[in-house]
C-alpha cells in the first residue's frame, strides 16, 4: 500500500483515483488517546487541500480532521461513525473516514511518504 501522509497527520491511499481513502495516522491516534467521537463530511461535498474535513474528539481533546488533497467526497466510513474506537484499533485500515474523487492529483507530490512522514511525526 502506497500511502502519503500530511503534516495535520491525515494519511491518503490514492491506489483507486476515483476513491481515495483517507484517515489519520497511527501518531495522531496515539496523541489523540481513545476516540470516542467522529464528525465525517457530508457525501457530495467538494472540499479544497487543507480544508477542514470533520472532527474527531478522544477523551482528551478534539481535533479537526484536514483534506490531504483537494475532491470531492465520495462515501464516509459509516461503520466508524458507529464504532469510533476503529479509528485507535485499526487506523490505517477499517478505521479510515472518508473517501474522495481527487480533482488534483498533483497534490500527492506536496505530501510525505512513509519514511519522511516518520521522521517529521519523530520531530513533533
Amino acid at each position: 500500500m502506497s500511502l502519503k501522509f500530511s503534516k495535520d497527520h491525515e494519511w491518503v491511499n490514492a491506489a483507486d483515483a476515483n476513491a481515495a481513502v483517507v484517515g489519520i495516522t497511527v501518531h495522531a491516534q496515539d496523541a489523540l488517546g481513545d476516540v470516542v467521537f467522529v464528525d465525517l463530511p457530508e457525501v457530495g461535498a467538494t472540499l479544497a487541500q487543507g480544508d477542514v474535513a470533520g472532527v474527531v474528539e478522544s477523551v482528551k481533546a478534539a481535533a479537526d480532521v484536514y483534506m490531504p488533497v483537494s475532491g470531492e467526497i465520495v462515501e464516509v466510513n459509516e461503520a466508524l461513525r458507529a464504532d469510533p474506537s476503529l479509528a485507535n484499533s485499526d487506523p490505517l485500515a477499517a478505521g479510515w473516514f472518508f473517501k474522495v474523487k481527487i480533482s488534483n492529483p498533483g497534490e500527492l507530490d506536496g505530501l510525505m511518504d512513509e519514511t519522511a512522514y516518520g521522521a517529521f511525526a519523530a520531530s513533533a
